[in-house]
């Protein structure tokens, strides 16, 4: 019985584990897209700061 128990343990951990990967790699290709379109297509503000220089 407790050797059941390690093993779904495993599971859970492993689960919670790939979400958390899964998240990392989404967040940080949305994070680099967002940067990357945000000096390609600037918004008001950043457009008359640059108007300004």
């Amino acid at each position: 019985m407790n050797m059941f128990a390690a093993y779904v343990w495993h599971y859970w951990i492993g689960l919670i584990l790939l979400i958390a990967g899964i998240g990392a790699v989404v967040q940080s290709i949305v994070g680099y897209v967002a940067k990357v379109s945000a000096t390609r297509y600037p918004n008001r503000r950043q457009r008359q700061q640059m108007k300004k220089k």
